[in-house]
């Protein structure tokens, strides 16, 4: 069964709409009626719009971004941005939703005066008489407003004020404040004040049951102290493993910098053993510290420390984290900047001897940026660094090795547009580099110097036709343009006088899906450099039009591929060939592909595709089929991977919501793993239910089930994050 779409097939189908070239220039109002009832009428001389029956204005802000207003009834003035507004007004912007019957707004400077009107910047709702805003003080305010967390008609809580001011982004602060619960008031303020910044103290608990854990009970605790010290304190119990926990800090100080201090300890009687078959102690515990400053407005600098007593203590406790970064690392790092150059000092050392590490005590990195050369039409870049590096492997089952290693590249472009159409950019450059003799048990090379000549030049155009006049509504067309962008890339690079195998290797070619750059200084793996003459064949098409007033790609397709004039003998002639494309019929239905074919055996060695389904808020279906070929040079085991993903969601009503997700190994028909969720709406707070089932293929099943709850005014989750990250429904 072939599952991805035939790329000469529909290279043919793009070539026929081969285009001539052409640009357009869009403007930043895009103005709209809401039905055929609607009607505009446009005053070219005042600059005036008149929208009557329903009428959508939207406006892109070059420093604010998309503004939109929507009104039964509206008059525009585009030169100033002004417009009165009537009838069902809303306004969208900066994640706020304003609505009202009676608006007066400036688009350019965010102006505005509304009568009666509700405004929402979750997790917080406002109600109120009389909105106004202070531009040059960037405050709103209203007067008899109400203002809750609560996103229904009727709140369980709410305060009440004579007058109102809010600080987008900030704070809000109300005067004369009667607090009520239900309809009974609870007590007076004479002022009151929330941060819109910073959560506030609060309880969060989350409890479940783990097959490999038992019952558990995971609680937090978040406070803050002042608006720039705040914190959490974690108190675990599992009834397998014991009890576990610790602080978290976090700290503001401004010109000083920001940064965060967390430890976690558990005392597990359960630990079982390392990958070497060695116990692990049942004193388990993980620090991560992490503080970052800009010292001026070029000059930052950043320090990340993590370390664990054990490699497993993430996979067992923080099954999130475990997914995102098996193996974390810690670094000091400070960068300069000025307009064309780049400094970077960079020191990675390994406190954890589990993990495999390059160690840089220190890497010290000069870049120079492209710049002009004088008044010529050639450019200059360059990248000059020195470092210690010492190659240490996992559990020292290998013998690690170091070395210094100084290594200076500089190259000169000169870019050309030719016939007003070509884009040619012939370049030429050399690099140096000085190995000084290896130390450690692994070494095995002694001081020497290499020298590598590259050479090449880069070609491409762009065409494109545009048709105006077409329009579809079954694929939401209006207007059609496309866009057809091929690219030869030739590299030239004679074999240097130290081939890699004589070399310490540091920074080498990795195991890589996708097609790795060729040109310097993209290809930065230094110590596996080798002679190249080698022609890159790229294609791109992109296929636009417009949907709701911007600029929406419906086909943005690319393949590249590399001819090998003079291939290694570990190399054909030619590399696989690489399609990435992304086809959006509608705007609520996207199909991505990304494949990997070897031309040489005749046979996909990675095929990556998803569809999606979102019509709306309510319901959203995602499908995904990942294969590859099993090969040494992935990485991989040595049977194929076949894996089909599924995902669903759907929201019942206001108050429920259902999401379920499967990862099915097709080779053997094995249910790796599928979670279910069920949502609930609390008012003021929101629950989850999530079950989880996963076959690690151990003979053994990992079940887990937890809830989680979240106040709206304080959520612990950002927006899509279950979905993304869905062990964090159980804590992790």
């Amino acid at each position: 069964m072939n599952l991805s779409p035939n790329p000469f097939r529909l290279l043919a189908l793009l070539l026929l709409l081969l285009p001539s070239p052409g640009r357009t220039q869009d403007s930043p109002w895009v103005i709209e009626g809401h039905s055929k009832r609607s009607q505009l009428q446009y005053d070219f001389t005042r600059h005036l719009v008149r929208g009557t029956n329903g009428i959508t204005v939207q406006y892109q802000h070059p420093q604010r971004g998309l503004v939109e207003l929507s009104a039964g009834t509206i008059e525009l003035n585009q030169e100033t941005g002004a417009v009165d507004a009537e009838g069902r007004v809303s306004l969208k912007h900066g994640g706020v939703l304003w609505r009202g019957e009676k608006l007066e707004y400036n688009f350019k400077t965010h102006a505005l005066k509304g009568s009666e009107f509700r405004l929402g910047s979750p997790p917080f709702f406002v109600s109120g008489l009389k909105l106004g805003a202070d531009t040059t003080n960037k405050v709103q305010y209203a007067e008899n407003a109400v203002i809750t967390a609560d996103d229904v008609s009727e709140p369980g809580y709410r305060v009440v004020a004579r007058a109102l001011r809010i600080y987008p982004g900030s704070r809000i602060e109300a005067e004369q404040a009667t607090v009520y619960l239900g309809k009974v008031p609870v007590f007076y303020l004479p002022k009151y004040t929330r941060s819109l910044e910073r959560s506030p103290s609060n309880f969060t608990y989350v409890p479940g049951y783990r097959s490999t854990l038992g019952p558990f009970l995971l609680t937090r605790f978040d406070w803050a102290a002042t608006t720039n010290f705040f914190g959490a304190v974690h108190l675990d119990y599992r009834q397998r493993r014991g009890f576990a926990g610790g602080p978290d800090f976090g700290y503001d100080l401004g010109v000083l910098g920001r940064g965060e201090l967390k430890y976690y300890y558990a005392n597990d009687t359960q630990a079982g053993t390392n990958f070497f078959g060695a116990p692990i102690s049942e004193h388990r515990h993980q620090v991560k510290f992490y503080h970052e400053v800009a010292v001026t407005t070029n000059l930052t600098a950043r320090a990340l420390i993590r370390y664990q007593n054990d490699p497993y203590l993430l996979r067992d406790f923080f099954d999130g984290e475990y997914r995102r970064n098996v193996q974390p690392s810690s670094f000091i790092e400070i960068n300069q900047l000025w307009p064309n150059l780049s400094l970077n000092v960079l020191a990675q050392p390994r406190l954890m001897d589990f993990f495999e590490t390059v160690e840089r005590l220190p890497d010290v990195k000069l870049s120079a940026l492209r710049m002009q050369l004088g008044q010529t039409p050639l450019f200059y870049e360059s990248d000059t660094s020195i470092g210690y590096f010492q190659r240490r492997f996992s559990g020292n089952v290998m013998p690690s090795y170091a070395a210094m290693r100084g290594n200076t590249f500089h190259q000169v472009v000169l870019p050309k547009t030719l016939f007003g159409w070509l884009n040619v950019t012939p370049r030429v450059g050399g690099r140096f580099t000085h190995y000084g003799q290896a130390h450690g048990p692994g070494a095995a090379t002694v001081e020497q110097e290499r020298a590598v000549f590259n050479t090449g030049v880069e070609t491409s155009f762009k065409a494109s036709r545009v048709w105006p006049g077409l329009k579809n509504q079954t694929f939401e067309m209006d207007g059609l343009r496309h866009i057809f962008e091929p690219s030869v890339n030739y590299v030239y690079v004679p074999r240097p006088n130290v081939t890699p195998d004589r070399l310490p290797q540091f920074d080498s070619d990795q195991v890589n899906f996708r097609l790795p750059p060729i040109d310097f200084p993209d290809n930065n793996s230094i110590d596996s450099i080798d002679s190249q003459n080698v022609l890159r064949l790229g294609l791109r098409n992109r296929i636009q039009t417009k949907r709701a007033g911007q600029i929406d790609n419906v086909v943005n397709w690319s393949l590249f591929s590399d001819w090998r004039l003079q291939p290694h003998a570990t190399n054909h002639a030619f590399s696989d060939l690489f399609s990435e494309l992304d086809f959006k019929p509608r705007s609520w239905l996207t199909f991505s592909s990304e494949t990997r074919y070897d031309v040489n055996r005749h046979e996909w060695r990675l095929a990556d595709h998803r569809m999606t389904i979102q019509p709306d808020d309510f319901w959203s279906v995602s499908l995904g089929h990942r294969y590859f070929l099993a090969d040494p040079s992935f990485g991989t085991n040595a049977v194929n991977n076949n894996l089909i993903t599924s995902s669903v969601f759907f929201r019942l009503n206001e108050n429920w919501g259902f999401r379920m997700s499967q990862q099915l190994e097709a080779r053997d028909g094995t249910i790796e793993e599928h979670f279910y969720s069920v949502y609930r709406d609390f008012r003021s707070w929101t629950g989850a239910l999530t079950c989880r089932f996963r076959d690690n293929r151990n003979g053994r099943e990992d079940f887990t089930i937890g809830f989680t709850f979240s106040l709206k005014a304080v959520s612990r989750m950002k927006l899509n994050a279950d979905r993304d990250y869905p062990t964090m429904l159980f804590g992790g």
